[in-house]
């Protein structure tokens, strides 16, 4: 079969097609013929070394698929553990797949899985947002964040600010529908979100760094910052609690990987996510779509920040 594989850590360049026998499905597994794999901003850490937990060499990236099984289901599902999305089969566990409706594109669903379930608990569960409150949402043109201001909205936040690096990007927030969409730039940060509005209830932050700290200080008494990447590449920066106190702030991190074996936290929300979907109450942003082939182009598009929404791979 065809694949990307990765025999070095290194950039994009270091994901190279080749060709490789297809996987075995082992016991409590599926054979899956890919329809579409996601590209997320995650396997660039996977590919360059730096991802939490590490990864051996070699390997296939790539950690999610839709695609048919032999019995013809089309199905959604995480290869987090074996990996190998990148390729035209890869095998995925039976307990994590999901029925893709009809009415869902394999990009649509794609979105959905990491990028909307990570939205899904960073603002049910991590922030605990409450109706009527203010949240601000950075890197709002992305695949969370551009799920993230749809379901704040959804859930019954009061106003969503989006922050975003281009004008193309801020107008894109705002047709999502936040009611704001700013510069993300760390210079004027504050005050530019202060202008928009008297204060935020709950940050959602996948940046790091100086966007981090700027976000903290747009909050409002007993605000809530979530932090669930680091985009920037600039490190998450050390929070002191006392200066939390002052203002009552709550800061939390959050990585999908655990939330998804928590009760209720996979199949449930990702059938409400495909299912709001399908009857056209959610627009999952689905961006380029790349040959298998062009994987090293897909990455080396994310790290640029050409990209808005959900990259896919089609084998």
């Amino acid at each position: 079969m065809r694949a990307i594989q990765v025999t070095q850590f290194g950039g994009p360049e270091v994901l190279v097609p080749t060709e490789l026998d297809p996987p075995v499905a082992g016991p409590d597994q599926l054979l899956v013929e890919v329809t579409a794999a996601g590209v997320n901003f995650a396997d660039t850490h996977r590919t360059d070394g730096s991802y939490r937990g590490g990864v051996k060499l070699p390997f296939v990236p790539g950690v999610e698929i839709v695609g048919r099984t032999d019995a013809g289901r089309r199905i959604l599902s995480p290869i987090f553990g074996t990996g190998g999305g990148y390729a035209e089969y890869a095998v995925a566990p039976v307990n994590r797949a999901i029925d893709v409706p009809d009415e869902v594109s394999d990009g649509q669903a794609l979105a959905l899985h990491i990028q909307g379930l990570t939205a899904w608990h960073v603002l049910k569960n991590s922030a605990k947002l409450s109706p009527g409150e203010t949240v601000l949402v950075n890197a709002a043109a992305g695949g969370v964040g551009s799920l993230a201001i749809q379901l704040a909205k959804y859930f019954g936040a009061r106003r969503v600010i989006a922050t975003a690096s281009t004008h193309a990007k801020r107008e894109l927030a705002r047709e999502l529908g936040a009611d704001v969409a700013v510069d993300n730039n760390p210079d004027g940060y504050v005050e530019r979100v202060l202008k928009a509005t008297d204060g935020v209830d709950v940050v959602l932050d996948s940046t790091g760094g100086a966007t981090m700290l700027a976000g903290l200080e747009c909050l409002n008494g007993f605000g809530r910052l979530v932090n669930y990447g680091n985009a920037g590449r600039e490190g998450r920066p050390s929070v002191d609690p006392s200066a939390l106190a002052q203002r009552n702030l709550s800061v939390a991190g959050f990585w999908l990987v655990p939330a998804m074996d928590l009760p209720n936290g996979y199949a449930e929300p990702l059938t409400e996510l495909l299912a709001l979907t399908a009857a056209k109450k959610l627009s999952p942003l689905v961006g380029a779509e790349y040959p298998l082939e062009d994987a090293r182009r897909s990455h080396e598009d994310l790290l640029a920040r050409r990209t808005t929404g959900k990259l896919i791979l089609k084998p």
